[in-house]
């Protein structure tokens, strides 16, 4: 068969320019990068946000563009405990999440969700960075995760759609979502509300159509999840810290190198200072937007009332997690 000259020439010079972009592409990329997925449950816009970019930009600093992040924010790639799920098996590389549903996975991290463990942020950011913080990360190797750093969104406060709340007298038969944490569920049983667990994603929909009366979150998540929409009053508990952290899969870790591992552990540090910077001016900014948005605050609520009333609760915490462990945390200093 006669090629037509014309035919054969364009199909060479098909090939010729495919050669040629191929080239320039692999010029352009580093020979080994990888693009890892990075998920977390708010929008991009969020102080997790703000950890993602942090973290992603210091990556890619460290490697030289051999390692680098694509966010999946808002719950893209599922909500917080399925993300989870899904470093363990390896469909997600990193996950930025709460600890809410992580003591699924290592029941001991929920021994920082303790309500009124940690006296201030100074106090639980040291406690989280020292020894004890350290063990903890270390707690979760033999889990199947890697745990990188520990962070915080917030201390939490209550807020609802039926009155302010200045006593537990206030919260008790309210129907309140609380996270997937067996920790925050016993201490809310404990102030008599009727607490239901359940992930974040669903958190707006059972708020605006009446199937429960309230919920707990800090200021960011307040603000980032728009649940000043459907909540009139808040009340500034500040029952307990949101811990964070930062996972990745072990699939993942498995194919690094130390120097790797390295950068990987730094970028989560850039991440955690992101994150903390972010808290902190959410927490000064905050109020003032939520009265301009038309919630009603309670300032000053009896939180010894608070602390007093979960007692019982206390003594289960001591003898789940150790008496002596809590004892360091309170009197660390």
């Amino acid at each position: 068969m006669v090629r037509h000259p014309v035919i054969g020439g364009l199909h060479r010079l098909a090939i010729g320019l495919a050669v040629c972009g191929s080239i320039a592409a692999a010029a352009i990329a580093p020979a080994s990068a990888t693009d890892l997925k990075l998920g977390y449950g708010l929008p991009a816009t969020s102080h997790w946000g703000d950890a993602a970019t942090a973290f992603g930009d210091k990556l890619a600093e460290l490697s030289g563009g051999e390692l680098t992040v694509t966010q999946f924010p808002d719950s893209q790639l599922g909500g917080e405990r399925a993300m989870v799920e899904g470093l363990q098996i390896g469909s997600i590389d990193i996950v930025i999440t709460s600890t809410g549903p992580v003591g699924n996975f290592v029941p001991e991290v929920q021994v920082f969700d303790i309500p009124f463990l940690f006296r201030d942020y100074e106090h639980a950011r040291g406690v989280q960075d020292g020894p004890i913080g350290q063990e903890l990360l270390e707690a979760f190797e033999p889990k199947g995760l890697v745990a990188l750093a520990w962070g915080d969104a917030g201390f939490r406060h209550f807020t609802n759609s039926e009155h302010p709340v200045h006593s537990p007298d206030d919260i008790s038969g309210l129907k309140h979502r609380v996270m997937e944490n067996d920790a925050h569920v016993l201490a809310f049983k404990t102030l008599g509300s009727l607490p239901t667990p359940m992930s974040f994603t669903e958190l707006y929909t059972s708020l605006q159509n009446g199937t429960l009366d309230g919920q707990e979150n800090p200021i960011a998540v307040i603000i980032a999840g728009k649940l000043y929409e459907v909540q009139k009053y808040l009340s500034l508990t500040g029952h307990a810290l949101t811990n964070a952290l930062f996972l990745v899969s072990p699939i993942v870790w498995d194919t690094l190198s130390d120097e790797q591992k390295g950068w990987m552990r730094e970028a989560a540090i850039a991440g955690q200072t992101a994150l903390r910077a972010r808290i902190d001016s959410d927490d000064a900014k905050g109020l003032d937007f939520l009265r301009a948005e038309g919630m009603e605050i309670v300032e000053d609520p009896d939180r010894e009332a608070f602390r007093a009333s979960l007692e019982p609760a206390y003594e289960q915490y001591r003898g789940r997690f150790g008496g002596d462990l809590i004892d360091r945390i309170v009197n660390a200093e």
